[in-house]
């Protein structure tokens, strides 16, 4: 092997400044046409996903941005249950709740609470997102938004709040309820893991509100069942504009201060810090979670005062049949997700990576999950598991048979 001369060696040590100088400016060019295109948005996602290891938004992200404060008051602390934590959790289920990295495992019964674990090293007092259970939590307002007179009902159109889509030929038919019942025909795609899309675009860009009005929709409203973030981030942008106040403080007024929460929440905002993202991100102790599904258990009552009136309760419970090809795949309401051919019937908030409030209304039972991952394996267990994996299900049997092996 011929020796390596002085000046061979320079030279190629020499070359090592120009492939770093054509790295930088390829950097450059993609950051340029990033900020052409609208699309800065991806480099803030790929320092809060990529750069830290994961591959979608955590359940623990909200410190990476702006929150809004949703605050409690004269908090109530659940009442335990005389057997509280006394019947330990069957092997697969815990192994399943580990398996799956969860947070928080608790269940509701009789509005006492009977279980309440915590993993990896986390606490009662801890805080995180709640993901998609919050569209359920911005549909409560919308209904709580009709019993104060700002809304009229769910069949006013949206453009009396939203006159942007008056020119819109699909948008200008669509109902406030059309959002909620995710059958609006809006233009969107959904989806948490490619980075160029408009749910990562809502996720980690500055402006939600504008983002949002300025995509239209390209289907005939209440035409099918197709669930879309930016559908409830429409509703949102309704409620603020209809009351006059953010949605934060709006949920503080309605129902996390009258149902005395233990803790504030926090309602994560846009990079602009002006409005919430409210189809995801609203932070809470699995506790509170628990009393959202309490309230609906309990047909919208709270120690005795009407939060929210039982007809509402009861149209966001049951399945919109008309969105759905058959009875028998019908799966969603007014933002809550449902199976009413299982045994035993149940309807849930459901949120991305495994978020769950349970409601099992057979045995008065409320069920949280809260963690980083789901098993989202189809093992044809009921008619929601394909949509959104089978853990409800491993979830509502196994403290279903719990209980009722008493």
């Amino acid at each position: 092997m011929p020796q390596q001369t002085p000046r061979t060696a320079k030279r190629r040590v020499g070359c090592l400044p120009n492939f770093l100088r054509i790295i930088f400016v390829g950097v450059l060019l993609l950051v340029a046409l990033l900020f052409i295109t609208g699309n800065q948005y991806i480099i803030r996602g790929v320092q809060l996903t990529y750069l830290k290891g994961k591959t979608t938004a955590n359940i623990y992200d909200y410190k990476d941005f702006g929150n809004r404060l949703v605050l409690s008051a004269a908090p109530q602390p659940w009442d335990t249950q005389p057997d509280y934590n006394q019947q330990s959790l069957p092997d697969s289920l815990l192994q399943h709740l580990e398996q799956y990295s969860t947070d928080a495992f608790l269940v509701i019964k009789d509005g006492k609470l009977w279980q309440e674990h915590y993993f990896q090293n986390r606490k009662s007092t801890d805080i995180s997102n709640s993901f998609s259970i919050a569209k359920s939590v911005v549909t409560m307002l919308m209904f709580k938004a009709i019993e104060d007179g700002y809304i009229q009902s769910t069949e006013q159109k949206i453009t009396d709040f939203l006159p942007e889509y008056k020119e819109d030929s699909f948008g200008s038919q669509c109902t406030i309820g059309h959002l909620s019942a995710m059958t609006s025909g809006y233009d969107w795609q959904e989806d948490y893991y490619l980075p160029l899309n408009p749910t990562a675009k809502a996720y980690y860009g500055t402006d939600i509100e504008k983002q949002m009005l300025q995509r239209g929709f390209d289907e005939m409203p209440g035409s099918r069942f197709e669930y879309l973030s930016g559908a409830t981030q429409l509703l949102a942008i309704i409620i603020q504009r209809a009351t006059n106040k953010p949605i934060s403080t709006y949920l503080t007024e309605s129902f996390w201060q009258p149902m005395g929460m233990e803790q504030d929440a926090q309602w994560s905002l846009d990079a602009n810090d002006e409005m919430e993202k409210a189809y995801c991100c609203l932070n809470a102790t699995a506790r509170d979670f628990a009393k959202l599904g309490q309230l609906l258990l309990q047909h919208g009552n709270w120690n005795g005062r009407q939060l929210l009136s039982k007809e509402h309760v009861q149209k966001m419970v049951q399945p919109n049949l008309s969105a759905f090809a058959s009875a028998n795949t019908a799966q969603y309401g007014y933002s809550i997700w449902t199976d009413y051919s299982n045994q035993p019937q149940f309807y849930a908030m459901l949120g991305h990576l495994g978020q769950r409030v349970i409601v099992i209304p057979e045995i008065n039972t409320v069920i949280v999950r809260l963690g980083h991952e789901k098993d989202d394996r189809k093992l044809g267990m009921g008619t929601i598991g394909d949509a959104t994996g089978s853990d409800t299900y491993i979830y509502v049997n196994q403290v279903y048979k719990m209980i009722k092996n008493q």
